[in-house]
């Protein structure tokens, strides 16, 4: 392989079900199909006796090599084992997550022949490495640097468990950005938008595994995000759920069988009420036939558009209730929106376009952005901006996003004081003054949070540190300035300084517990090339 353009940078839409990678050449975007000829790549992984695979290859491996194939790593990124969405989807997962050190839920599988205990993270790395490797065989040279999108609602750890995927992979993440505003740059640059004035927009977002939304204005080429808001579990997959569990209890009732303990006879009804779904965007019913679904019994029912909504119409109704608030949040009335963009490969869902386009009292949705491809391809636009890519149409790009949730410390009595609210725009730093609580206190210690409610345990902690120290003194004396930094990743930066003293303290919320350190990263990008 050549020695690697210095000039080249990629984008990356590292997704829950399909990936898909793009780069800016001759002057425009264009999406880098994989060696199957497909512009998107399953997410999955598939350990085997000799081999690992990754993309169409382990997804065929499903049925055959249920336990050791692993996929929806993004539902596990950056969460712990005791999270209440993990515990809910290791029941329908046909591999085993198990508890790690610190709490970080691990995915166990059989490979060569030997147990091997995986993070989601390095998982996501194989992901990345086989989309790197697909730009590396369409350009025909090494390539190094990349912009990867997340769901606007992953909070800071997930955000920082991704880069650190980048990382393994070996890229050098120029940027992470949030899904919905690059979807707003890939809508911006076809609509050049930057000629005809300001224009409110609003990106929905809905994915196989998240979902955001997302209120942005567009003018003179600056993409500045009003709020977001979302849910990074609710996608393709719960409606798929949903579909499977109505189809086990039809079964139990015909047959007096439950087949929920037979991991190979689920994913055989799963595969084809996906397939199902995918029909159902275009005829009003389909038919779900299964030869063999458990102990020899076919199976065979009609799954009509109808039933398709009732069994989702609460999914549906959360999707709307986080636009309403979305628009609350930005301050926006809807009358005054000048296009509701489509993203996500679950826009297609008539039900939801249907009830998106009463909700905005019948104007029509914007469908000009591919729905599987937009992600990537604004991701595309921000890398050759970021290495400052010689183009009118990009070279006065301007983005600013928003932090999705509040950030804070906690204070006496599980108080959260927030120093960064919800939806304020990044890059931002903040500095506060704060004191001690008991006479002659010479150490204090700092709990960061993120998250909307007034208790800190109600909210996600991202991180502790200590001021070891500080000059004693009776309470309320001491002048500790705190501040909170949140860089253009959204990745957040604490640092805590005694006036008196002089003695600070800081934390990136990457070195917390179960964040790799420098050697860890390397020794997993090691094996990970041995692995692929």
């Amino acid at each position: 392989m050549a020695p690697r353009t210095e000039g080249t940078a990629i984008g990356i839409d590292l997704g829950t079900t399909y990936s898909c990678v793009a780069v800016w050449r001759h002057d425009r975007v264009e999406i880098i199909p994989n060696d199957q000829g497909n512009r998107t790549t399953p997410s999955y992984v598939a350990f085997k006796q000799s081999e690992c695979l990754i993309g169409d290859a382990a997804q065929n491996e499903v049925a055959m090599n249920l336990t050791n194939t692993v996929f929806d790593a993004k539902r596990l990124i950056g969460r712990r084992f005791s999270d209440p969405l993990v515990r809910r989807d290791r029941e329908l997962w046909p591999f085993k997550v198990i508890a790690g050190a610190n709490d970080k839920p691990m995915i166990e599988v059989t490979y060569k022949g030997e147990k091997k205990q995986i993070s989601a993270e390095e998982i996501s790395a194989m992901v990345l490495t086989k989309m790197k490797q697909t730009a590396e065989a369409f350009l025909g040279f090494e390539v190094k640097n990349a912009v990867i999108t997340v769901p606007a609602y992953f909070n800071d750890s997930q955000r920082q468990a991704t880069k650190d995927a980048g990382t393994i992979s070996g890229l050098n993440v120029l940027r992470i950005i949030v899904e919905p505003t690059a979807a707003a740059i890939a809508y911006g640059i076809s609509k050049k938008y930057s000629k005809v004035g300001p224009k409110n927009v609003l990106i929905f977002d809905l994915g196989g595994g998240t979902f955001d939304v997302s209120v942005l204005t567009i003018e003179n080429s600056i993409f500045q995000v009003k709020a977001v808001a979302g849910d990074t579990h609710l996608g393709g997959e719960d409606f798929d759920n949903r579909v499977v569990n109505y189809f086990v209890q039809e079964f139990k009732r015909r047959h007096k069988t439950d087949i929920r303990d037979n991991p190979r006879a689920l994913r055989k009804l799963r595969t084809c009420c996906e397939r199902g779904k995918r029909n159902l965007s275009a005829t009003t019913d389909t038919t779900i036939a299964i030869d063999s679904l458990y102990n020899g019994i076919d199976f065979e029912c009609t799954l009509t558009r109808a039933k398709f909504e009732e069994l989702n119409m609460d999914l549906f109704d959360q999707c709307i209730n986080h636009v309403d608030k979305c628009l609350k949040d930005a301050k926006v009335d809807k009358k005054i929106i000048h296009d509701v963009v489509l993203a996500g490969g679950s826009t297609r869902i008539p039900k939801v376009q249907q009830m998106l386009q009463n909700f905005f009292n019948g104007k029509e949705l914007c469908r000009s952005i591919h729905p599987d491809e937009a992600i990537a391809y604004g991701a595309a636009v921000e890398a050759a901006s970021l290495i400052r890519v010689d183009n009118p149409k990009i070279r006065d790009m301007v983005l600013l996003d928003v932090t999705p949730l509040s950030l804070g410390i906690r204070l006496a009595g599980d108080v959260m004081d927030v120093f960064i609210p919800r939806n304020t725009t990044i890059p931002i730093k903040k500095e506060k003054r704060l004191t001690t609580g008991i006479d002659f206190q010479k150490n204090v210690d700092f709990s960061v949070y993120q998250g909307e409610s007034a208790r800190t345990t109600d909210n996600i902690l991202l991180g502790e540190f200590d001021l070891i120290g500080i000059h004693p003194a009776p309470k309320n004396v001491p002048y500790l300035n705190v501040c909170f930094h949140i860089d253009a990743n959204g990745i957040l930066h604490v640092s805590a300084k005694d006036r008196t003293s002089g003695r600070k303290n800081n934390i990136t919320i990457n070195s917390i517990k179960g964040r790799f350190g420098k050697v860890e990263i390397e020794r997993m990008t090691k094996e990970i090339r041995k692995c692929i």
